[in-house]
């Protein structure tokens, strides 16, 4: 019933996106993955048979991974802790609005992604709130401004948001971070986000 409805979302939004396979628990999503070679996987991140995030850490493994994003109820935090260090690319509450779906399966496309504002103010917190890290020396190869673009991406901000606190167009900070990414081998904002916390760059409850 709630692959049906997911379907549904995505047939009739009139985005250019087409469902092309569906499965009922991990096992069959890993399989369906490999067959079928989407762009996109969305999953939920408690299954049957075998989890979200182990099927995601399997499939990430592959030399041509999809993009990922899981769907979640927060009944498994640590879950999360894991699959925002395997490198997926966004995580929805069930509770989101449908096109939010459909906005996070684009992106992820697009070679972005997508990670509700919940989480990134809950998760993420309480993820960064177990370590206790001293700023990663790699920072250094950032500027001061490219700091701060870090940060604020690392807070969940959008391009347009970090471009209204910094002054700056947007274009100007899809530069700053593309070049963020480049400097420190990230993939994407994801990614980021877990390298602010984990680097110490920015702490629980900081300014």
């Amino acid at each position: 019933m709630i692959r049906a409805g997911l379907r549904l979302v995505v047939e009739t939004s009139g985005a250019p996106v087409v469902v092309v396979g569906e499965a009922g628990d991990g096992v069959e999503a890993v399989a369906a993955a490999r067959r079928l070679r989407p762009d996109v996987l969305v999953m939920d991140i408690a299954m049957p048979r075998l989890d979200g995030v182990s099927a995601a850490r399997e499939l990430l493994g592959d030399p041509r991974p999809p993009r990922i994003v899981l769907l979640t109820m927060f009944d498994t935090d640590e879950h999360l802790h894991a699959a925002l260090r395997l490198g997926v690319s966004g995580f929805l509450l069930k509770v989101s609005p449908p096109e939010q779906l459909v906005d996070a399966v684009r992106i992820a496309a697009a070679g972005d992604a997508l990670i509700d504002p919940a989480v990134t103010t809950r998760v993420i917190a309480s993820f960064a709130a177990q370590q206790v890290p001293g700023e990663a020396p790699e920072l250094d190869a950032l500027t001061a401004r490219e700091r701060e673009v870090l940060e604020l991406l690392a807070r969940g901000l959008s391009n347009a948001e970090i471009g209204d606190r910094l002054a700056v167009g947007e274009a100007t900070v899809r530069t700053h971070v593309s070049r963020v990414f480049q400097k420190l081998g990230l993939r994407d904002r994801v990614q980021a986000v877990v390298y602010g916390y984990e680097s110490g760059l920015v702490r629980p409850g900081g300014r």
